[in-house]
Protein backbone atom coordinates (compact mmCIF):
# COMPACT_ATOMS: atom_id res chain seq x y z
CA UNK A 1 0.00 0.00 0.00
CA UNK A 2 1.17 3.35 -1.29
CA UNK A 3 1.84 5.46 2.25
CA UNK A 4 -0.66 3.88 4.89
CA UNK A 5 0.98 2.58 7.59
CA UNK A 6 -2.27 0.63 8.52
CA UNK A 7 -1.84 0.95 12.26
CA UNK A 8 -4.59 1.26 15.02
CA UNK A 9 -6.45 4.32 15.30
CA UNK A 10 -8.49 5.62 19.11
CA UNK A 11 -11.77 4.94 18.44
CA UNK A 12 -13.88 7.98 19.53
CA UNK A 13 -17.53 8.68 19.86
CA UNK A 14 -18.00 11.06 16.43
CA UNK A 15 -16.73 12.33 13.65
CA UNK A 16 -18.39 15.72 13.23
CA UNK A 17 -16.42 18.97 14.23
CA UNK A 18 -16.63 20.61 17.22
CA UNK A 19 -16.20 24.01 17.91
CA UNK A 20 -13.03 24.63 19.99
CA UNK A 21 -14.14 25.82 23.76
CA UNK A 22 -13.39 28.90 25.62
CA UNK A 23 -10.43 26.54 27.28
CA UNK A 24 -8.91 25.45 24.01
CA UNK A 25 -9.00 28.84 22.40
CA UNK A 26 -7.10 30.35 26.36
CA UNK A 27 -4.31 27.79 26.08
CA UNK A 28 -3.99 28.88 21.99
CA UNK A 29 -3.55 32.26 23.47
CA UNK A 30 -1.59 31.81 26.67
CA UNK A 31 -4.44 33.38 28.68
CA UNK A 32 -4.47 31.85 32.02
CA UNK A 33 -7.10 34.23 33.43
CA UNK A 34 -9.55 32.95 30.47
CA UNK A 35 -8.40 29.38 31.52
CA UNK A 36 -9.22 30.21 35.36
CA UNK A 37 -12.31 31.90 34.03
CA UNK A 38 -13.64 29.18 31.68
CA UNK A 39 -12.86 26.22 34.59
CA UNK A 40 -15.09 28.06 37.18
CA UNK A 41 -17.86 28.93 35.34
CA UNK A 42 -17.70 25.24 34.04
CA UNK A 43 -17.94 24.34 38.12
CA UNK A 44 -20.85 26.51 38.42
CA UNK A 45 -22.82 25.09 35.87
CA UNK A 46 -21.87 21.54 36.33
CA UNK A 47 -25.37 20.99 38.59
CA UNK A 48 -26.72 21.13 35.04
CA UNK A 49 -24.54 18.91 33.01
CA UNK A 50 -22.07 21.68 31.71
CA UNK A 51 -19.17 20.54 34.21
CA UNK A 52 -17.15 18.15 31.26
CA UNK A 53 -14.89 19.92 29.20
CA UNK A 54 -15.68 19.45 25.25
CA UNK A 55 -12.40 18.03 23.07
CA UNK A 56 -12.69 17.51 19.59
CA UNK A 57 -13.49 13.92 18.96
CA UNK A 58 -13.23 13.45 15.41
CA UNK A 59 -8.91 13.05 15.49
CA UNK A 60 -9.57 8.92 15.16
CA UNK A 61 -10.76 9.58 11.86
CA UNK A 62 -8.24 11.96 11.24
CA UNK A 63 -5.70 9.37 10.31
CA UNK A 64 -7.66 6.95 7.29
CA UNK A 65 -8.74 10.82 6.45
CA UNK A 66 -5.54 12.36 5.80
CA UNK A 67 -3.44 9.13 4.83
CA UNK A 68 -6.52 8.00 2.17
CA UNK A 69 -6.51 11.26 0.66
CA UNK A 70 -2.58 12.04 0.93
CA UNK A 71 -1.78 8.39 -1.05
CA UNK A 72 -4.60 8.51 -3.26
CA UNK A 73 -3.62 12.21 -4.56
CA UNK A 74 0.05 11.83 -4.69
CA UNK A 75 -0.89 7.80 -6.08
CA UNK A 76 -2.59 9.10 -8.87
CA UNK A 77 -0.53 12.07 -9.74
CA UNK A 78 2.25 10.19 -9.35
CA UNK A 79 0.72 8.07 -12.44
CA UNK A 80 -0.41 11.43 -14.15
CA UNK A 81 3.17 12.78 -13.74
CA UNK A 82 4.97 9.34 -14.73
CA UNK A 83 2.86 9.10 -17.91
CA UNK A 84 3.29 13.16 -18.69
CA UNK A 85 7.28 12.69 -18.53
CA UNK A 86 7.15 9.43 -20.38
CA UNK A 87 4.62 11.28 -23.16
CA UNK A 88 2.08 8.79 -23.48
CA UNK A 89 -1.10 9.41 -24.81
CA UNK A 90 -4.02 10.97 -22.50
CA UNK A 91 -6.19 8.18 -22.85
CA UNK A 92 -3.11 5.77 -21.60
CA UNK A 93 -3.07 8.30 -18.29
CA UNK A 94 -6.98 8.06 -17.78
CA UNK A 95 -6.96 4.00 -18.10
CA UNK A 96 -3.91 3.58 -15.90
CA UNK A 97 -5.43 6.42 -13.66
CA UNK A 98 -8.94 5.44 -12.98
CA UNK A 99 -8.09 1.74 -13.10
CA UNK A 100 -5.22 2.14 -10.50
CA UNK A 101 -7.26 3.96 -8.01
CA UNK A 102 -10.39 2.03 -7.18
CA UNK A 103 -7.79 -1.08 -6.82
CA UNK A 104 -5.75 0.98 -4.69
CA UNK A 105 -8.66 2.51 -3.03
CA UNK A 106 -10.04 -0.88 -2.04
CA UNK A 107 -7.34 -2.54 -1.28
CA UNK A 108 -6.67 0.59 1.73
CA UNK A 109 -9.67 0.40 2.25
CA UNK A 110 -9.94 -3.63 2.96
CA UNK A 111 -6.38 -3.37 4.66
CA UNK A 112 -7.28 -1.06 6.84
CA UNK A 113 -10.48 -2.95 8.75
CA UNK A 114 -8.22 -6.17 8.83
CA UNK A 115 -5.20 -4.56 10.31
CA UNK A 116 -7.46 -2.57 12.86
CA UNK A 117 -9.49 -5.38 13.51
CA UNK A 118 -6.66 -7.94 14.17
CA UNK A 119 -5.13 -5.07 16.19
CA UNK A 120 -8.25 -4.74 18.38
CA UNK A 121 -8.88 -8.47 18.91
CA UNK A 122 -5.04 -8.73 20.27
CA UNK A 123 -5.48 -5.90 22.41
CA UNK A 124 -8.37 -7.29 24.15
CA UNK A 125 -6.45 -10.78 24.71
CA UNK A 126 -3.94 -9.05 26.19
CA UNK A 127 -6.50 -7.68 29.08
CA UNK A 128 -8.50 -10.98 29.29
CA UNK A 129 -4.44 -12.50 30.12
CA UNK A 130 -4.07 -8.86 32.45
CA UNK A 131 -7.71 -9.90 34.27
CA UNK A 132 -6.42 -13.51 34.73
CA UNK A 133 -3.43 -12.28 36.56
CA UNK A 134 -5.39 -9.71 38.61
CA UNK A 135 -7.74 -12.23 39.24
CA UNK A 136 -5.32 -15.18 40.37
CA UNK A 137 -2.24 -12.96 42.21
CA UNK A 138 -3.61 -9.55 43.08
CA UNK A 139 -0.74 -8.78 45.11
CA UNK A 140 2.14 -8.99 41.79
CA UNK A 141 0.06 -6.65 39.75
CA UNK A 142 -0.23 -3.87 42.58
CA UNK A 143 3.14 -4.42 43.07
CA UNK A 144 4.30 -4.01 39.29
CA UNK A 145 1.81 -1.02 39.38
CA UNK A 146 3.25 0.76 42.45
CA UNK A 147 6.92 0.31 41.22
CA UNK A 148 5.58 1.89 37.50
CA UNK A 149 4.22 4.87 39.55
CA UNK A 150 7.12 5.17 41.41
CA UNK A 151 9.83 5.45 38.47
CA UNK A 152 7.28 7.78 37.44
CA UNK A 153 7.92 10.49 40.50
CA UNK A 154 5.73 9.36 42.71
CA UNK A 155 6.61 8.79 46.09
CA UNK A 156 6.53 5.57 47.34
CA UNK A 157 3.57 5.88 50.18
CA UNK A 158 1.82 7.81 47.59
CA UNK A 159 1.85 5.32 44.96
CA UNK A 160 0.82 2.38 47.24
CA UNK A 161 -2.32 4.96 48.53
CA UNK A 162 -3.42 5.57 44.89
CA UNK A 163 -3.01 2.08 43.73
CA UNK A 164 -3.97 0.34 46.66
CA UNK A 165 -7.61 2.37 46.26
CA UNK A 166 -7.42 2.24 42.24
CA UNK A 167 -7.53 -1.95 43.08
CA UNK A 168 -10.54 -2.12 44.50
CA UNK A 169 -12.21 -1.62 41.31
CA UNK A 170 -10.70 -4.37 39.20
CA UNK A 171 -12.01 -3.50 35.46
CA UNK A 172 -10.76 0.30 35.90
CA UNK A 173 -7.56 -0.80 37.56
CA UNK A 174 -6.84 -3.59 34.48
CA UNK A 175 -7.52 -0.74 32.17
CA UNK A 176 -5.44 1.31 33.68
CA UNK A 177 -2.96 -1.70 34.04
CA UNK A 178 -3.00 -2.17 29.83
CA UNK A 179 -2.53 1.85 29.03
CA UNK A 180 0.60 2.33 32.12
CA UNK A 181 2.24 -1.62 31.79
CA UNK A 182 1.60 -2.55 28.11
CA UNK A 183 1.29 0.80 26.68
CA UNK A 184 -2.13 -0.31 25.14
CA UNK A 185 -5.57 1.28 24.38
CA UNK A 186 -8.20 -0.56 24.97
CA UNK A 187 -10.97 -0.63 22.17
CA UNK A 188 -14.58 0.17 22.71
CA UNK A 189 -16.65 -2.45 22.69
CA UNK A 190 -17.98 -1.68 19.18
CA UNK A 191 -14.56 -1.91 17.97
CA UNK A 192 -15.30 -4.44 14.82
CA UNK A 193 -17.99 -1.32 13.61
CA UNK A 194 -15.27 1.34 14.19
CA UNK A 195 -12.90 -0.63 12.43
CA UNK A 196 -15.08 -1.15 9.60
CA UNK A 197 -15.97 2.70 9.40
CA UNK A 198 -12.72 3.28 9.08
CA UNK A 199 -12.20 0.57 6.21
CA UNK A 200 -15.04 2.44 4.50
CA UNK A 201 -13.68 6.36 5.05
CA UNK A 202 -10.40 4.81 3.76
CA UNK A 203 -11.79 3.98 0.91
CA UNK A 204 -13.69 6.68 0.00
CA UNK A 205 -10.96 9.62 1.09
CA UNK A 206 -8.89 7.42 -1.50
CA UNK A 207 -10.54 7.46 -4.06
CA UNK A 208 -12.27 11.10 -3.93
CA UNK A 209 -9.15 12.99 -3.68
CA UNK A 210 -7.15 10.25 -5.82
CA UNK A 211 -9.63 11.34 -8.77
CA UNK A 212 -8.62 15.04 -8.53
CA UNK A 213 -5.17 14.81 -10.57
CA UNK A 214 -7.10 13.41 -13.53
CA UNK A 215 -10.10 15.68 -13.97
CA UNK A 216 -8.29 18.14 -15.94
CA UNK A 217 -7.69 14.92 -18.39
CA UNK A 218 -11.63 14.58 -18.25
CA UNK A 219 -13.06 18.10 -17.80
CA UNK A 220 -11.14 20.17 -20.61
CA UNK A 221 -10.19 17.62 -23.55
CA UNK A 222 -14.13 18.25 -23.67
CA UNK A 223 -14.06 22.17 -23.24
CA UNK A 224 -10.93 22.63 -25.36
CA UNK A 225 -10.63 19.69 -27.43
CA UNK A 226 -7.93 21.64 -29.30
CA UNK A 227 -4.99 22.16 -26.32
CA UNK A 228 -2.31 20.44 -26.60
CA UNK A 229 -1.35 17.51 -24.16
CA UNK A 230 0.77 19.97 -22.01
CA UNK A 231 -1.54 21.99 -21.01
CA UNK A 232 -3.56 18.88 -19.39
CA UNK A 233 -0.45 18.07 -17.34
CA UNK A 234 -0.44 21.77 -16.03
CA UNK A 235 -4.04 21.75 -15.17
CA UNK A 236 -3.50 18.80 -13.26
CA UNK A 237 -0.31 20.38 -11.33
CA UNK A 238 -2.24 23.11 -10.20
CA UNK A 239 -5.24 20.86 -9.27
CA UNK A 240 -3.47 18.65 -7.11
CA UNK A 241 -1.49 21.58 -6.15
CA UNK A 242 -4.00 23.57 -4.63
CA UNK A 243 -5.95 20.57 -3.07
CA UNK A 244 -2.81 19.22 -1.11
CA UNK A 245 -2.65 22.48 0.52
CA UNK A 246 -6.27 22.64 1.25
CA UNK A 247 -5.41 19.28 2.62
CA UNK A 248 -2.75 20.89 5.17
CA UNK A 249 -5.07 23.54 5.83
CA UNK A 250 -7.94 20.99 7.27
CA UNK A 251 -4.77 18.70 9.39
CA UNK A 252 -4.11 22.12 10.77
CA UNK A 253 -7.68 22.37 12.75
CA UNK A 254 -5.94 19.33 15.04
CA UNK A 255 -2.94 21.55 15.80
CA UNK A 256 -1.30 23.97 17.12
CA UNK A 257 0.20 24.68 13.67
CA UNK A 258 -0.96 27.80 11.46
CA UNK A 259 -2.67 26.81 9.01
CA UNK A 260 -0.28 28.30 6.01
CA UNK A 261 2.30 26.05 7.08
CA UNK A 262 0.59 23.02 7.55
CA UNK A 263 -0.85 23.49 4.05
CA UNK A 264 2.64 24.54 2.29
CA UNK A 265 4.30 21.32 4.44
CA UNK A 266 2.35 19.14 2.66
CA UNK A 267 2.24 20.51 -0.29
CA UNK A 268 6.04 20.53 -0.78
CA UNK A 269 5.94 16.96 0.52
CA UNK A 270 3.37 16.32 -2.31
CA UNK A 271 5.48 17.99 -4.99
CA UNK A 272 8.62 16.51 -3.90
CA UNK A 273 7.03 13.02 -4.62
CA UNK A 274 5.51 14.31 -7.93
CA UNK A 275 9.13 15.32 -9.07
CA UNK A 276 10.46 12.61 -8.83
CA UNK A 277 7.71 10.36 -10.56
CA UNK A 278 7.84 12.58 -13.25
CA UNK A 279 11.66 12.20 -13.26
CA UNK A 280 11.55 8.51 -12.82
CA UNK A 281 8.54 8.85 -16.29
CA UNK A 282 11.37 10.72 -18.41
CA UNK A 283 14.37 8.44 -17.99
CA UNK A 284 12.70 5.47 -18.71
CA UNK A 285 11.22 7.35 -21.37
CA UNK A 286 14.60 8.15 -22.60
CA UNK A 287 16.39 4.62 -22.07
CA UNK A 288 12.89 2.84 -23.81
CA UNK A 289 13.58 5.17 -26.65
Amino acid sequence: MPLSGGGQMPSDEGTSLIPLNKARKAYESADPLASKTYHDSKEMGGEMGESVEMHQTEGGMLKPIIFGGLDGILTSFAIVAGAAGGRLEPSVVLILGFSNIFADALSMGVGEFLSSKAENEWILSERRRENWEMENYPEGEIREMIDIFISKGMSPPDAESVITTMAKYQDFFVDMMMTEELGLQVPDDDHVQESFREGVVMFCSFATFGAFPLLGYVIIPSLFPDLPVETLFLSACIITGIVLFLMGCVKSLFSVAHWFWCGLETLLLGGTCATLAYTIGQLVDGIVH
